[in-house]
């Protein structure tokens, strides 16, 4: 198990993004949350099996998209941690 913290650079903010998210990392059975930050960014929390995390990483990153991934993606900055306890569910804040 890992946890990775996803910053989301780009127009990716009011054109549900978020919810794309939220349907991808339920897909690959991951916890987490993803959501809108003051600075225009998108961040996403993952947590479960790294070949998961992973896959929703390629997900967010990949241009052009491959799975209608709405919004337009300039970057993407991933922090890898540890697991969280009590962990469950994936929402958008």
């Amino acid at each position: 198990m890992v946890r990775a913290t996803i910053f989301v650079r780009g127009a990716v903010q009011g054109v549900g993004f978020r919810w794309w998210t939220r349907a991808r990392a339920l897909e690959l059975g991951l916890a987490g949350h993803a959501r809108n930050m003051a600075d225009g960014r998108v961040e996403v929390v993952a947590q479960g099996d790294r070949p998961a995390v992973e896959r929703l990483e390629t997900l967010l990153a990949e241009q052009p998209t491959t799975s209608g991934r709405p919004g337009r993606v300039e970057s993407v900055t991933t922090q890898w941690n540890g697991p969280k306890d009590g962990v469950s569910g994936f929402v958008e804040r």
